[in-house]
Order: structure tokens, then sequence, then C-alpha cells
């Protein structure tokens, strides 16, 4: 299908406006919608939150009349299913839309094509693909859960030019700078949980929470809707019940081995679970896929070497967002990941450029690992 520069333009928009549900729409995708009509846009909307009127019933709110032989851009396939609200599918039939042009197709079960099928058998005009990687990317967390039954999993770390994450004695505060610090605000805002280790809460007692306000959508300055959710990978629940982030906003999850939690921790919020062993230690795999029963669309790593190594030798990571300060560090520093030692170059893990960006006085970059079978 050969699209316009027209339709790229009414499609770019529809992305920045689901893109102003980044942190409000979970568990539900972020949706944007644009309607035109004879080269005009007449009607504009976005999926605001979970429970709200979806994006293209915005957008044909504003449209009114004018939606009469109009064209319909979405960012995703548009929902044939009643769930929180009405079928999409409905309303854009009801208002005699004459095209549908839609990004990408939606893989939850109860869409998964169906959409556009019931568009197409009311005679409207359905057209797919167009921007798909840009839509992809602005839901990798809603459409991870749905193809693979787990969450998008982005692991975030600080590090020297030299490769470091801290020093030999573990100290590590601060590698990068402020500007850098802030930005990590704006992606944890957009995870659904934070997951880190049991070493790292008895190291660095982190909060791992949001502060401030969302400055990353074209909602700035509103105040951000909730706290992602906390967990631990701690295999023998050993998290202090005075850990800082347990006195702080929002819900906590301990996954651990032991049968017996210590009766201090289970005095506090924290939910404590048990899960399988995987040679001795949480299988990452086993909580991920829990997380995505409980509809966690994206994970943040803020993690020490061996969780984020542990993640991804078993090939459970999707993205890598590195700060990179121009410092050295030095000889004996930790690094990032605790893998195996590699004896050939061909068991190498690849890693693709996705972004790079100057953040203050640090660089950005945002790596996608390639993995080969094994």
């Amino acid at each position: 299908m050969s699209f316009t520069a027209f339709d790229h333009e009414c499609m770019s928009k529809a992305l920045r406006l689901a893109a102003r549900g980044l942190v409000s729409t979970h568990p539900n995708p972020r949706v944007g919608c644009v309607i035109s009509r004879n080269g005009r846009i007449v009607g504009s909307g976005w999926h605001q939150k979970t429970g709200a009127a979806h994006a293209e019933v915005n957008a044909l709110a504003e449209a009114g009349e004018q939606a009469t032989g109009a064209t319909a851009y979405v960012t995703l396939e548009p929902c044939s299913h009643s769930g929180r609200t009405p079928p999409c599918v409905v309303a854009l039939i009801n208002s005699n839309i004459k095209r549908v042009v839609c990004a990408i197709e939606d893989p939850f079960s109860r869409v998964d094509g169906s959409g556009i099928q019931q568009l197409r058998q009311a005679g409207i005009e359905v057209d797919c693909g167009l921007m798909a990687a840009e839509a992809e990317d602005l839901n990798s967390g809603f459409l991870t859960r749905m193809r693979k039954g787990r969450p998008w999993v982005r692991i975030k770390l600080a590090q020297s030019t030299d490769g470091h994450i801290a020093l030999a004695n573990g100290s590590s505060q601060w590698i990068s700078g402020v500007a850098a610090r802030e930005d990590v605000q704006r992606w944890r805002a957009r995870a659904d949980a934070i997951l880190t280790g049991v070493g790292t809460v008895l190291a660095d007692n982190p909060s791992l929470n949001l502060h401030g306000s969302d400055s990353s959508t074209e909602n700035a300055r509103q105040p951000l809707p909730r706290q992602p959710l906390r967990v631990i990978v701690d295999s023998h629940f050993r998290t202090p019940a005075a850990a800082k982030l347990l006195s702080m906003d929002g819900e906590v999850l301990v996954a651990g081995l032991d049968n017996i939690i210590p009766t201090a921790l289970s005095a506090t919020k924290a939910e404590c679970i048990v899960l399988p062993s995987n040679n001795g230690r949480v299988d990452l795999k086993s909580l991920l896929m829990l997380l995505g029963e409980r509809e966690i669309n994206e994970v943040q790593v803020e993690a020490g070497a061996a969780l984020c190594g542990g993640l991804l030798e078993q090939q459970l990571v999707d993205e890598i967002l590195i700060y990179q300060a121009p410092i050295l560090m030095g000889g004996g520093a930790m690094s990032p990941f605790a893998a195996p030692r590699l004896d050939k170059m061909d068991h190498r893990i690849h890693l693709e450029y996705l972004d790079v960006r100057r953040i203050g006085a640090d660089l950005r970059l945002r790596l996608k690992p390639v993995y080969t079978e094994r």
C-alpha cells in the first residue's frame, strides 16, 4: 500500500496524541486518532485513561457530522469487543466513515484482526501499516504482553565511559548528572513496575519512586497518576522491614524462594510471593509471566550486575537504556552485567542502536539486544 504525504502527516499527529497517554492508560495501550475530510483535519482525540472513552470515540465526537465520508487514522487497530467501553468499530461504522488507516494490528486475542474484518464487512476501506515502527515503539509493553505473556523489560543503568557502574568498593552516587537523573524519572513514569534485587536494596536503600510531575508528554506539568509497582527479587526474603521503598507510596512485591517469610517483613505492606527456583535463584521468567498476568506492560530494571546479567543471559531483556557519563572509573570497578565468561567471539551479544542523544553532560543510549537461537 502506498501512503501519501498527507496520510503520514495525519498518522504522525495521531501518534503524538497517543503519547499524551504515556503515563495514564495502564494497562490499556496508548492510542491516538485523527479524522480528516477533503484534505483537512476535522477531529482528533486520544485515550486519556483506563475506563475513559477511546481515541476513536473522542475524535468522532469532535468531528461530528463531518465524519461522514471521512478518513480515520488510528495508531492501533480499533477494538471490536465490549470491555470497559463499547467497541470502537461500531462507533466508526455508525459515523459513516469511508476509510480507516491503522498503524498496526492489535494482537489482543479479543481483537487480533477482527476489528479490521468488521470494518471491511461494513464496506469501509481499511489500510494498515502506516508508521508501524513508531506505533510499535509507543506500545512496546502492551504488545509484548499480548504476544509473549510477559512485560517489555528495559534495563536502565548509569555507567562511566570505561563501562563501569560502581567503584570497586561499591560507591556509585552519582555517576550521571542531574539532567540524566531527571530523564530517568520520565522513563519510570511510563513503566508499570520497577524491578530491583535485594543486593541493591541492602547496599543503596533506594526509594525507586517517582517525584515531581511528568514533563515527557504534551501533558507536561500534570501530576503523576500513580507510583509504579516496586518488585524486589529476594530469594531468601532478606529485605529489611525498614527499607525506604516500603515506606513510600505505591505497592511493593517481594519475590523469593523460601516458604518461611520473616515476621517483620510480613508485617509491612509488602506482598511476599514464593516462586520456582532456577539454579537456586528466583526463576526470572516465572516472575515476568506473573507480572504479565497482573497486566504489567513495561518493567524498568534498576539493579546490580547479577540481576541484569541473569535477565540478559536468559534473553529476557528487550531494551537497554544507558546513561554514559564522561568519566573514567579505573581498574577494579564494577561492570553492569555479571555473565558467564565467553571464549568464542561467536557467542557475543550484539546490540542494535535505537537512539543516541545528549542529556545534559551525559549521553543516553537506547539499545536493543539482538539474540541468536541457542
